[in-house]
């Protein structure tokens, strides 16, 4: 059983204008995307179909996870990675008190990520609400994912409307010295890079760097359709992937969010140095708007795809996205793609 649908939406972005249709579309969207998770979680067992937005992923003891985008962190489990347990009432229990702090935040949750560091499990997750960057990225700590018991750790970092930036989206990562790093960004001025401390917390001092934009200089003919406030820098969803002694950021161009409507696609650069810069195949930095494209949607199963994590398992690397289903009238469902490195080192993703 299919419902056609739009997928719940990572809505940061400012991808609506605010007015009182956009609102009453969001709550009936928000409805149908709980309804969807019910049915799913009934023969959860049979499930083939991911419906998922901004997916990461891990595993332990023989179980593949996945969070993303949804009330409390979506929550979905898989041995094999093709049959999909969904489980209700997403990942938090009680929602942190120090996120009243975000304007309209409730507890749909957006763009999780997940690491394995120092023994314990880490994962960020996204506070905001659409087309604002007053927003904060959160921090929870678990022992194992199979308990479920996850502690609230604070804020990692927030933004203002005064600021460049948009917390939101966050990627850990960890340099070849063992020290963790903050990768997030959504629109305003692209993708930012910070130091982190060994609580996962941001360095006494340190200063954000931008390291990825849409463009280097937006031209007058490009117009954000979708927000009067998040501009038309339309780049986010950093994932920063090690490989064969680089580093490789990808970052997703364009327009999520709005079903067949969405443009979204993946490119990629890289950099010897956590701190970039990043490079496409062209040389072109993507602090001046460069990227080499990854994957874009083909237009038969796919209008889009985007928001991308990539990972080093047992049979090779994978990459994994949502994307925009055609078939399924634009719903957001789990993609994923083993990774072949051409001679070049770049990575070409295998049908």
């Amino acid at each position: 059983m299919f419902i056609k649908m739009i997928n719940p939406l990572k809505a940061n972005r400012g991808f609506f204008n605010g007015s009182i249709v956009d609102l009453f579309m969001k709550k009936i969207i928000f409805i149908c995307s709980a309804l969807l998770m019910v049915i799913f979680a009934k023969g959860a067992s049979q499930d083939t179909i991911a419906f998922v937005h901004d997916p990461v992923m891990a595993y332990e003891n023989g179980t593949y996870y996945v969070y993303s985008t949804g009330e409390n962190i979506t929550e979905m489990t898989s041995t094999d990675r093709c049959h999909w347990t969904i489980h209700r009432g997403g990942l938090l229990h009680t929602i942190p008190v120090w996120t009243h702090r975000i304007p309209d935040f409730k507890n749909h949750i957006w763009a999780p990520d997940v690491i394995h560091w120092h023994g314990k499990w880490w994962m960020a997750y996204s506070c905001s609400s659409f087309g604002v960057n007053t927003s904060a990225i959160g921090l929870l700590q678990a022992k194992s994912l199979g308990q479920n018991v996850w502690k609230d750790k604070g804020m990692i970092i927030e933004s203002k409307s005064s600021d460049h930036y948009n917390a939101i989206d966050p990627n850990f990562v960890i340099d070849d010295h063992n020290h963790p790093w903050l990768v997030f960004g959504s629109f305003w001025d692209g993708i930012q890079l910070v130091p982190l401390n060994g609580k996962m917390h941001v360095m006494k001092d340190a200063k954000l760097l931008t390291i990825a934009r849409r463009y280097a200089h937006i031209p007058d003919s490009i117009v954000n359709p979708t927000s009067a406030h998040a501009g038309s820098n339309a780049i986010e969803a950093p994932f920063v992937f090690k490989h064969n002694g680089w580093y490789y950021l990808f970052v997703s161009w364009d327009y999520c969010c709005r079903g067949l409507k969405s443009n979204y696609r993946v490119v990629v650069g890289r950099s010897r140095q956590i701190y970039g810069p990043y490079l496409d195949k062209n040389g072109r930095k993507m602090s001046q708007g460069g990227g080499s494209l990854v994957i874009k949607g083909d237009k038969k199963e796919f209008e889009a795809v985007g928001h991308c994590a990539v990972y080093h398992l047992k049979n090779g690397d994978i990459f994994i996205c949502h994307g925009y289903s055609i078939p399924r009238g634009g719903a957001s469902i789990l993609l994923q793609r083993h990774i072949k490195w051409d001679k070049g080192g770049w990575p070409i993703l295998k049908l």
